[in-house]
């Protein structure tokens, strides 16, 4: 896959319309049948990609809207091995702490895969814009996952969830897929309380054979538009540079663009920068001009041809009205940034 210079892009999710909450918690309720089910989930994601289209953007995404709830209705449902564990708060404000957990009664795995499959061929039928595929890594998955007598800890629970995910990466790249993103948050959360090599040996497990375009999406999580950790990255480089990967997708806008010079180490490594900015946890819709701002600062650092424009994380939290504007406003703030930096 081709990146223009100055590519404009999604992280992932796009903004959930009110009837997909409503029709999936019918769904719950066994109000609709199989067909139905599949029915609406297209049409979510005929909505995302027309809205995608429409903001001008060069690269997207299906939207994740079959993955309700992201780590649960997107990823568990499809694993065999797992049991829930109820949340062990369940009112006053939304929080971390109300999510399940699962317990592991036996090795983790997804007999009938984990459904990418399906969802990147709906899209490629529905669309001729150049798509990229986000997966949940295992890190992250394993966040959700209770130590026990099959998983010791964390990163057991991790290196056995890549083995499934890399079975469902290849069979992506079999179905036609050229950008894979793997979403890990985690890294960056607990990046003091892991050796960055633990990470780098982990994620090469995961794509190891996998012949795509290969991003890395590491945020500071987005549950209900909360961060979940002191927001740096300071403690991954340079040692992250060592992935074996051609894109770091990567949020700047909401930290008043903190450490964006380290990007500079990455476009030296030879990689891309997908460099948020377009902030999605706040409600402020950025202007075209200030977007453009935000560029050319980025530009400093990094050449036209290795910086993606994207928002900081996906939009599952943000209302649709705002998820539209901000689309909007950062396609053409690039189209006047491209316009100010001479580039095509």
């Amino acid at each position: 896959m081709q990146i223009p210079p100055l590519a404009t892009s999604i992280i992932g999710s796009h903004s959930i319309p009110v009837w997909l909450i409503t029709a999936t918690e019918a769904i719950a309720r066994g109000e609709y049948g199989p067909k139905d089910a599949r029915e609406m989930f297209d049409d979510a994601v005929d909505l995302a990609l027309r809205e995608q289209e429409e903001a001008g953007l060069d690269i997207i995404s299906d939207g994740e809207m079959r993955r309700m709830g992201f780590f649960t209705a997107g990823f568990y449902h499809h694993m065999t091995g797992l049991r829930a564990e109820p949340a062990q708060r369940k009112l006053g404000p939304a929080g971390h702490d109300q999510r399940e957990k699962y317990h592991a009664d036996e090795a983790i795995q997804a007999p009938n895969g984990l459904g990418l499959v399906d969802e990147f061929e709906y899209a490629r039928s529905r669309t001729t814009k150049p798509l990229k595929v986000p997966c949940a890594g295992p890190f992250t998955l394993a966040g959700r996952i209770l130590p026990g007598p099959v998983y010791a800890d964390r990163l057991e629970a991790a290196f056995g969830l890549a083995e499934v995910i890399n079975a469902e990466l290849k069979a992506l790249v079999a179905a036609g897929a050229e950008f894979i993103q793997l979403d890990e948050p985690s890294y960056a959360v607990h990046s003091s309380k892991h050796d960055t090599q633990t990470f780098i040996d982990l994620f090469s497990w995961t794509i190891d054979g996998v012949d795509a375009r290969i991003g890395l999406h590491l945020c500071f999580g987005n549950f209900v538009g909360r961060p979940v950790a002191h927001r740096t990255y300071a403690p991954l480089f340079p040692h992250v540079l060592d992935l074996n990967i051609d894109e770091f997708a990567m949020e700047f806008a909401n930290r008043e663009l903190a450490e964006l010079a380290l990007t500079a180490q990455i476009a030296e490594a030879g990689k891309t920068v997908a460099a948020g900015l377009v902030d999605v946890k706040n409600y402020f819709v950025e202007t075209p001009e200030i977007v453009a701002d935000r560029i050319a600062r980025a530009l400093e650092h990094v050449p036209a041809d290795q910086l993606v424009v994207t928002p900081d994380c996906g939009f599952s939290e943000t209302a649709r009205w705002a998820t539209n504007a901000k689309l909007q406003a950062m396609v053409a703030g690039t189209q006047l940034a491209r316009q100010r930096a001479g580039v095509a």
